[in-house]
């Protein structure tokens, strides 16, 4: 038996120039949408084997698709979903393969794997702390004095303090009168947990 697909693509001469490549190969496209609502409705009257899936749809050319392939994994998790776009969309793609099991597994493009890991460091405010000053900041995080983490990591008051210099700059945490700059840092690290 041929894979069973629905195809899902706003751009009408994108779905079929696709569909056609696709019934060349074997694959039996059983129903084509042009946007969210009609993919899940022809999901739904259908009972594909998978779903191939614009991430930008109509109306708003943003997430509709993204919003759709959750649907149709809650609904019908055995419809196998395989994303299209043109723009890396990390969050997203993050948002999808986190919400439920796949029995499958998941195929990512190696290309999508960099950006992913790529972002994750972008988004990652602790990523410049050294190992050092990450315990450091973690001991402040438990409440701990400087005294109390120079005698704990086995270093220096002088030593402690430094860490903690550049553990604000990193953080680009000002020195101003008006914060209190070892707060701050304690609730970027909380944050990140």
């Amino acid at each position: 038996m041929p894979l069973r697909l629905v195809l899902a693509d706003d751009a009408a001469l994108i779905r079929q120039a696709l569909a056609e490549l696709l019934q060349r190969a074997g694959v039996e496209v059983v129903a084509q949408a042009g946007n969210a609502p009609s993919l899940v409705r022809a999901v739904e009257d259908n009972q594909p084997d998978a779903a191939i899936i614009d991430i930008r749809m109509p109306p708003t050319q943003t997430r509709e698709g993204i919003h759709a392939a959750l649907e149709i994994r809650e609904l019908f998790p055995a419809v196998g979903i395989l994303l299209l776009s043109t723009h890396a969309q990390i969050d997203d793609a993050v948002e999808l393969f986190s919400a439920t099991a796949s029995e499958g597994g998941t195929v990512l493009d190696s290309r999508l794997v960099v950006e992913l890991l790529a972002a994750r460091r972008r988004t990652d405010p602790l990523h410049a702390l050294t190992p050092r000053e990450r315990e450091v900041l973690a001991l402040m995080a438990q409440g701990q004095s400087n005294a109390g983490i120079a005698k704990t990591l086995w270093i220096t008051h002088g030593a402690v303090e430094k860490h903690i210099k550049h553990i604000f700059a990193k953080l680009k945490i000002p020195a101003t009168s008006d914060i209190h700059r070892r707060i701050l840092a304690v609730i970027t690290f909380l944050e990140t947990r």
